[in-house]
Parts: C-alpha cells; structure tokens; sequence
C-alpha cells in the first residue's frame, strides 16, 4: 500500500501544473475594429459585458484598431464598439474559455476620416 502512495505521489509531484490562468479558469478577449473600408479605428470605445448585461468595461483601441481585456472568467460576453457616435451590431454570446485568447473583429457601419 505504501508503494501505491508513493507512485501516486511521484507522478502528481513531477506532472506540469497547468498554468495558473486555466487552473483559475480565466482567459482574455481581444480583438479589432475596423471601418466599412477595412482599415482600422483608432481610439474607438469597445465594451464587453457578461451575456446577462452585467459588470460593464470598456477600453480603447489603439493605433492599429486594436484592444484587448485580460483575465477574464470563462464564460459568454457581449461586445459593441462605437466612434464619433457610430456604433457596430451587438456581438453577443462570445465565449472566453480559461487559458485561452479569444479574437473577434468588429465592423464600424461607416468609413472613418
């Protein structure tokens, strides 16, 4: 029996541990926005908010259209971005898995100057 526990104890102490943000079950959503043209919006507004309308963030993109919210839970987010009062669709139910960086695009209605 002692041999058993041994082995047992051997094999969890010398396994990988799984990194720390999938053991937590966290991961990160990120993405771009880009205008009806393709290029990207810079400085565009992007929030996300749990499927269910709760805990509300937001960020900006940077220069190439981009954003990104770390440490998330896993789960469903929605995701809309806006620029000089337009606004994309909703994106809704986008699944964040733990360990993981989930990407999307969003697409402005209209050209940017």
């Amino acid at each position: 029996m002692k041999r058993v526990a041994f082995i047992f104890l051997a094999i969890l102490l010398t396994a990988p541990a799984a990194p720390l943000e999938a053991r937590l079950a966290l991961g990160n959503l990120a993405g771009r926005v880009i205008d009806k043209n393709g290029y990207p919006v810079a400085d565009a507004t992007v929030i996300v908010e749990t499927s269910d309308g709760e805990y509300p963030h937001a960020t900006h993109t940077d220069a190439k259209g981009r954003f990104e919210f770390e440490r998330y839970s896993a789960g469903q987010y929605d995701l809309r971005a806006s620029y000089d009062s337009v606004f994309t669709e909703w994106m809704r139910r986008v699944v964040v898995r733990a360990g993981r960086t989930t990407e999307v695009t969003m697409h402005l209605p209209a050209a940017v100057k």
